[in-house]
């Protein structure tokens, strides 16, 4: 849960400047946050959530 919520905050804060920096259209952020909502919703989310745990595992063990 905690690494779920550093994520959602670390890509909150990227997706933050690149609107701030006109690198990203207000229409591309929302599309961009609907397709991961929506995508949360299927049977991606769970293999998903594996890989990224995987990934944070080896990260912390390097």
């Amino acid at each position: 849960m905690v690494v779920t919520v550093s994520l959602v905050a670390l890509f909150g804060l990227v997706l933050f400047f690149l609107l701030r920096s006109h690198s990203l259209s207000p229409g591309a952020a929302f599309t961009a946050a609907a397709f991961g909502f929506f995508l949360a919703s299927t049977g991606a989310a769970k293999p998903i959530n594996q890989l990224t745990q995987s990934l944070i595992e080896a990260v912390s063990n390097l």
